[in-house]
């Protein structure tokens, strides 16, 4: 950005020289009727200026696009890694959806703003001032008329600009809304087209899209007339000093040569205002973006533990101790005064009504929730003051919903432990009884997956969430619903490999169904939170 404000000082220096190389051929061709010979080196000079302005002006483009590709770059990146370190509970209401749009579209929106607008900042507080000295060395009263005139630009801005934020944050607003509803659309399809609901879903959308259409066009309809506004303005201006010039140089009181020097050079005076104007409306959704990217960037991170030796898990409970789990922008608590202890090789189920806090419970334990109050603890050590890497791998977790990523299936399996043996892989695919599963896939585990297990059925990327728990051989097991959503058959071929992986290890369990609560050595039944008075 620096070099882009330095290039752009420089051909406003070249600029200046060119109005007064210009002014001096045309006054030395038709006023003092000088031969080619005589301007032959104001017009070489001349020539040069125009062509060392066309370099500037390439390097200006290529400086501001590396600049601004480089500060995406570094704002993507702190904004992706902010986001992990948060975790799902750190980023308050914003949904995933929303987070996409932001580190996509939303980064790429600043592409004007770091290219054009801050630059163009710089320039038009710099470019003007030295037009406006240099042609009061020239012609006083010009000068005059230029240093009263050009602050009516930014006035104007300032004027049009208030109106133009709310529109685009207001537009904003909408496709965050778009995003969101896009995402939780594509996510539940399958679930909407069973109860007949994908047509409704569908016309919602459409909806969004409309009111987001009409936003779009009322902002870019408010940056045309602000720009006709602006260079109407800077027109105005510039015809209110070619009249002074005119009448001055018909009384006498003014050399043609001056006369037309001030005239080329006074555009100049407003040009980096109109083209700061310009650069606010096409950066204007990078503005509005930028503050829902900074307003990730600047919430606090939990602070990490630093204890890497981790109680050995032969020996040590894992406590849960009053716990209670408020997530931002809600009046109802998750978990509250939760308090339960699990022995080492204990299994216990956590039981209860949808909303109860089961699988806030599990995310506290796995770090991934900061508790609002209370503790979760591991041999007597609070998490807190554990590295939240070293107790993870002490872990191993199989979600109500695992995620498989796109790729192979060995990929996904390995992904408990990316060291394991291919032996160690077929002893997990044979405890999660997915073998047979393998065994008639075209390539096997090198069969390639789509987003989120695309190819396989609910109960086999179940089983692959078995297999990477098996594969990992954690002390320590955290179970969420793994049965959930599945038929009878698949249920009991789970509940198989589950009863296999759980020998030998401390176990938390979430479960509603009958089958899966009778496999624990204790029942612990939450009930739902109530709003406080």
């Amino acid at each position: 950005m620096r070099a882009s404000v330095v290039i752009g000082i420089a051909a406003a220096a070249l600029a200046i020289a060119q109005a007064w190389l210009l002014a001096v051929v045309v006054a030395g061709a038709f006023l003092r009727h000088e031969s080619l010979a005589d301007l032959r080196a104001s017009i070489l000079a001349l020539v040069a200026v125009v062509a060392a302005r066309a370099a500037l002006a390439w390097a200006t483009e290529k400086a501001a696009h590396r600049a601004s590709a480089g500060a995406k770059s570094q704002l993507r990146v702190a904004l992706v890694e902010r986001v992990a370190r948060l975790g799902p509970g750190g980023t308050g209401p914003t949904k995933a959806g929303s987070l996409a749009q932001l580190a996509t579209t939303g980064v790429d929106a600043l592409d004007d703003y770091f290219s054009r607008y801050v630059p163009q900042l710089f320039l038009a507080v710099i470019v003007p001032l030295a037009v406006i000295v240099v042609i009061a060395g020239a012609d006083w009263l010009s000068a005059l008329i230029i240093a009263l005139t050009v602050p009516l630009i930014p006035l104007f801005m300032g004027l049009i600009g208030s109106s133009t934020s709310e529109r685009t944050a207001r537009r904003a607003a909408v496709l965050d809304r778009l995003a969101g509803h896009f995402v939780d659309v594509v996510e539940g399809l399958p679930t909407l087209r069973v109860f007949r609901r994908a047509r409704v879903q569908a016309v919602a959308i459409a909806k969004v899209t409309a009111q987001y259409r009409t936003t779009t066009m009322a902002t870019l309809r408010l940056a045309f007339l602000s720009s006709l506004a602006l260079e109407l303005l800077a027109t105005v201006s510039v015809a209110l000093v070619a009249v002074v010039i005119g009448l001055r140089l018909l009384s006498g009181h003014l050399g043609f040569q001056v006369g037309l020097f001030v005239l080329v050079l006074a555009p100049e005076a407003y040009l980096p205002m109109r083209r700061l104007g310009e650069a606010y409306h096409s950066s204007a959704d990078g503005i509005a973006a930028s503050g829902a990217i900074f307003d990730i960037l600047e919430r606090p991170v939990t602070s990490r533990g630093a204890r890497v030796d981790i109680p050995a898990p032969a020996t040590s409970a894992l406590d849960v101790r009053d716990l209670e789990i408020m997530y931002p922008g809600r009046r109802v608590p998750a978990v509250s005064g939760l308090s339960l202890r699990v022995e080492p090789g204990e299994v216990v189920a956590l039981v209860g009504p949808s909303g109860a806090g089961k699988s806030s419970t599990i995310a506290a334990i796995l770090g991934l929730v900061e508790p609002t109050f209370g503790e979760v603890a591991f041999g007597g050590a609070d998490l807190r003051a554990l590295d939240p890497d070293a107790w993870r791998r002490t872990l191993a977790w199989v979600p109500q919903r695992p995620h498989l990523f796109a790729g192979t299936l060995d990929d996904n399996v390995r992904l408990g432990s990316p060291a394991a043996s291919d032996a160690e892989v077929r002893d997990a695919l044979a405890a999660a009884r997915l073998d047979h599963v393998v065994a008639r896939l075209p390539r096997g585990l090198e069969t390639r997956l789509g987003d989120d297990g695309m190819g396989l059925s609910i109960g086999e990327r179940q089983r692959v969430a078995l297999a990477r728990a098996y594969l990992r051989d954690a002390p320590v097991l955290l179970l969420d619903e793994p049965t959930a959503s599945l038929d009878g058959q698949t249920e009991h071929e789970v509940l198989s490999a589950v009863l296999e992986l759980i020998e030998g290890r401390t176990v938390l369990l979430v479960a509603h169904r009958p089958a899966l609560v009778a496999i624990a050595d204790r029942v612990v039944e939450l009930r739902a939170p109530t709003e406080a008075p």
